[in-house]
């Protein structure tokens, strides 16, 4: 018997009663109630309909095979998998991003770091770019799209990570961006300056409460030691000898770590050090500056 046989094919407003009081799921040892809008999220990948579908045509019958893929991916959901990774796909900026669990899900508030950039740095000049740790490549890939004519360089310690970047980086077709694998500037082969310098690099101290959250993602992507502040040291510490004249050092960073880093920026002889807030009214992003004439 072909499988798709046994499932019972449901209509859209079934699918999203799934787990409530009204359809009484027999696994009781897991009682996560699951939020409607990521389950509207299932429904518009599995059918391919947009939100509108889906919020109006509640008596729409799924096929069995669609309603195998849907009930697969709800019981991952409920599981604790978060979405991006059950769908394999986050959006970010302009941009739709593969990930994968080699990959942290890129975050709403990384886009403050992107949107830091674009308010100081001009677009339509030809401007070296490196982003450190790309991951996804959710920061240089969405500057790339924004500036065709800056010159990305993206790294990573992970090939895996680096290999998921390269391919979000051929499905929208940004060819203007380099790839290069290794630990902070080691990725560099020779030495090379840029006019900005920018990084989501880890940030959680080891013994933070919230890591119970993220067991899904990649610990070597999210912990670093000296509560949380190893990788941001070595990226500043080191970031003036790879900055031209004017050149901008742009870092996220945790939301209790601002002053710290700002402190390390400017120990470090970066100027117009500032920081700005996440969309949760938190510091998140820190920026700092390279100027000649105001060294020594």
């Amino acid at each position: 018997m072909n499988p798709m046989q046994s499932v019972e094919a449901l209509t859209i407003a079934q699918a999203l009663q799934i787990g409530s009081d009204s359809y009484i799921n027999e696994l009781h040892e897991i009682n996560l109630s699951l939020d409607t809008r990521e389950l509207i999220q299932l429904l518009i990948y599995v059918l391919h309909k947009n939100y509108t579908f889906i919020r109006t045509h509640s008596d729409f019958q799924l096929t069995r095979e669609q309603t195998a893929q849907y009930l697969k991916f709800h019981q991952q959901l409920k599981m604790g998998t978060p979405l991006a990774y059950v769908l394999g796909t986050q959006a970010f900026w302009t941009l739709e991003l593969k990930v994968t669990a080699d990959t942290l899900i890129p975050r709403p508030d990384t886009e403050i770091v992107v949107v830091s950039i674009l308010e100081i740095l001009p677009k339509n000049k030809a401007l070296k770019v490196m982003d450190m740790g790309t991951g996804t490549g959710a920061i240089a890939l969405s500057l790339a799209s924004e500036c065709p004519l800056w010159q990305v360089t993206a790294t990573d310690f992970s090939k895996a990570a680096l290999a998921v970047a390269q391919e979000n980086a051929q499905t929208h077709h940004l060819t203007h961006i380099r790839f290069l694998h290794g630990s902070w500037f080691d990725a560099l082969s020779e030495p090379e300056t840029f006019d900005l310098i920018v990084s989501n690099p880890p940030y959680i101290d080891p013994d933070d409460v919230h890591l119970a959250d993220l067991t899904h993602e990649p610990i070597t992507a999210l912990v670093a030691q000296e509560q949380g502040l190893s990788d941001l040291k070595i990226i500043i510490n080191q970031a003036s000898g790879h900055l031209n004249t004017d050149g901008f050092l742009v870092l996220e960073h945790g939301y209790d770590q601002g002053q710290k880093v700002r402190e390390l920026m400017l120990l470090a002889g970066l100027n117009d050090v500032r920081t700005v807030k996440d969309y949760g009214g938190n510091d998140r992003v820190t920026l700092g500056r390279k100027n000649a004439m105001r060294e020594g």
